[in-house]
């Protein structure tokens, strides 16, 4: 399993450095644009090992702007809540989280205590959700959840719309 998992790295990391008018920081993983100057950088909840995404699965203007800020556009907009929540629903994160995210067999979600401090933050809940956790969540992540299909899993404008989700239920914003 650690072979399939250096080859999906390997695979993301190509993607990153072919994607058109992108490249990678050789030193953080990080990914880089040309015309708008440097994107947030994303690590792994496991090891806090850099975590390269292809920056074009950021293809709305939404998930641009998070790839640029780390801020999510989201919070606070209604049309964006409910359709992060039916996401949350369709990926069953209720029968780990429950179904207001307050937790269950799997942690809480809402705050303002984090299993892992770091989900505080948009950028920190994003990259757990998307990476997934030592402790028995598998990644989310467009493919990453489903390594046989490309395809498959969350992709980050879906994300961040169920991060606004989570974030309406309770105090933590995450753009703080």
């Amino acid at each position: 399993m650690g072979k399939s998992k250096f080859s999906l790295a390997l695979v993301l990391v190509l993607l990153a450095l072919g994607a058109c008018g992108k490249k990678e920081s050789s030193a953080t993983g990080a990914v880089a644009t040309e015309a708008s100057g440097k994107a947030i950088e994303f690590v792994t909840t496991q090891d806090s090992k850099p975590l390269v995404i292809d920056a074009a699965l950021f293809d709305t203007p939404a998930a641009k702007e998070f790839l640029a800020t780390g801020k999510n556009p989201y919070i606070g907009n209604a049309e964006a809540i409910a359709k992060g929540k039916k996401v949350f629903q369709l990926y069953s994160c209720t029968q780990c989280h429950g179904p207001e995210a307050k937790g269950q067999v799997g942690p809480g979600l809402i705050g303002p205590t984090f299993k892992y401090p770091k989900d505080a933050t948009n950028k920190g809940m994003f990259e757990t959700i998307w990476h997934g956790t030592n402790g028995g969540m598998g990644a989310k992540g467009v493919g990453l959840m489903d390594p046989t299909d490309p395809k498959n899993g969350i992709t980050p404008d879906e994300l961040l719309k169920v991060i606004a989700w989570i974030r309406s239920m309770g105090s933590v914003t995450g753009n703080e």
